[in-house]
């Protein structure tokens, strides 16, 4: 096995390195979708990729065949030393665990694990702005893409958002932009990875399954601007106060955006106008009221997105106009109908006790809450007096139910379902005309579904079935 001078890639930054590539015997763990993504790109530009995966061949039937399509090789069902024995580097889906053993012996034996980010932005002309924090990424990316869009410019969205951002990587020229929501797990192994602007929306314990402490996890976050030079923009929340010392050295220009301050450098609320100032460059990006998408946390959302794109030199009637006509993300506080007078919200994307904290923000009263699946820790006291006030019921569901439980039980009625689609079935005997059933779950989605996706998706069917049925 060849073996590869790690140095040398620490070395050359800034150029797409298709020479990384070509030629190279490339190890991939874990067939979900940046996983398959990568696996084609690899074999499109000239590199020799394996896939592993510890799933069993008929659990992955539609992803096998697309690499049969392509002829990459395959293991399936486990890990095995044929991973490390043909691969110079390998590259780790982000929902693969740190802890596994072929990552052990990857590490012992000196071959070097990247993350698909890391890999992809190798293979990337494209301008990059890179969004991440514990809350609004989503939202952000997708917000951010649209302006993107309505100003004319060559781009893309991509990241946890339907594009793996190997699907856009190359597809995209130097004059172009992405817009790439970055989680944690992906920074985890990023060595050159290196955007030209950067958000970090918020910092809140989160994944705290994976990180011994908040401040590991809050660590690995602000590794997305660990490359960025004084050309660059990191654009910070500027009410998040452990946000803000965090990145006190980091070497990129800072904008900042805040709801309760004026900004010396950034976006700043001045009534019900949302304001910019840099240096001399000042002007209005509208009304509060302008902004479509609801809640407090989508004008952090927004403002964020509204200060890239400035930066990013795109006018401040494309910004406008995109606030006005942005309607949100699929998954993510996504109404889906109303049946028997009572409202069914999708928040499948509310995977942390703070996204239903923002959630509960954006319903109203005599709420039945739907929550659960497999818990990354995280405080759920923060949602007590929220639940006093909004909530009148909570189904809880998979291996967090008892914790959500016992959390709760002291505050309103908890009962527990069996299945996502049998809590939707009992939320809709409580609920009374005028209620609301919210799904926003506090917990990743793996204990029972592919992706919080898969779970938004089982959600609306079950809501569509009580559709159909109420309607005979």
């Amino acid at each position: 096995m060849r073996t590869l001078d790690f140095e040398y890639f620490k070395n050359t930054v800034n150029a797409m390195r298709v020479d990384r590539i070509i030629g190279r015997p490339i190890g991939i763990i874990g067939l979900a979708r940046s996983g398959l993504a990568a696996a084609k790109l690899l074999k499109r530009l000239g590199g020799d990729p394996f896939v592993s995966d510890v799933r069993t061949g008929s659990e992955l039937k539609k992803e096998l065949a697309e690499l049969r399509e392509v002829n990459v090789p395959y293991e399936t069902g486990g890990h095995t030393q044929k991973l490390l024995e043909s691969s110079e580097f390998l590259i780790v889906s982000p929902g693969v665990p740190n802890d596994i053993p072929i990552l052990q012996s990857a590490q012992e034996i000196g071959i070097p694990v990247f993350s698909e980010l890391e890999v992809a932005s190798w293979l990337c002309d494209a301008n990059l702005a890179a969004v991440t924090g514990s809350n609004g990424k989503t939202t952000t990316t997708a917000l951010l893409g649209g302006i993107f869009k309505t100003a004319g410019l060559e781009s893309a969205a991509a990241g946890n958002i339907g594009y793996a951002f190997s699907e856009v990587c190359d597809q995209i020229s130097s004059r172009g932009w992405i817009a790439l929501e970055v989680s944690s797990a992906q920074l985890e192994r990023t060595f050159d990875f290196h955007p030209h602007i950067a958000i970090v929306l918020n910092l809140t314990p989160d994944h705290l399954d994976r990180y011994d402490t908040f401040e590991e996890y809050a660590s690995v976050k602000i590794r997305v601007a660990e490359n960025m030079t004084g050309v660059d923009f990191l654009i910070i929340n500027a009410d998040d106060d452990y946000l803000v010392q965090l990145v006190e050295d980091v070497e990129a220009r800072k904008i900042f955006f805040s709801q309760i301050k004026k900004i010396e450098s950034g976006i700043y609320l001045e009534g019900d106008k949302i304001v910019f100032r840099f240096g001399e460059f000042e002007g209005e990006l509208g009304l509060t009221a302008d902004i479509r998408i609801p809640g407090p946390h989508n004008l952090y959302n927004a403002m964020a997105a509204g200060a890239a794109a400035l930066v990013a030199g795109v006018p401040g009637e494309a910004i406008r106009r995109t606030f006005q006509t942005f309607g949100g993300v699929e998954h993510r506080l996504e109404y889906v109908d109303t049946v028997e007078g009572v409202r069914y919200i999708n928040d499948s994307k509310g995977t942390n006790v703070d996204s239903v904290w923002y959630a509960l923000q954006s319903v109203p009263e005599n709420t039945i809450l739907i929550m659960g699946g497999k818990y990354k820790g995280g405080d759920l006291s923060r949602l007590d007096d929220l639940i006093k006030q909004k909530v009148k019921h909570i189904i809880v569901i998979g291996e967090a139910a008892q914790i959500m439980r016992e959390a709760y039980s002291d505050i309103v009625p908890v009962s527990k379902s069996d299945s996502l689609e049998q809590a939707v079935e009992n939320a809709s005997g409580l609920a009374r005309e005028g209620d609301t059933v919210l799904l926003s779950p506090a917990c990743a989605s793996f204990d029972m579904f592919t992706d919080f996706e898969h779970r938004g998706r089982v959600f609306k069917d079950a809501v569509l079935r009580l559709k159909a049925r109420s309607s005979k």
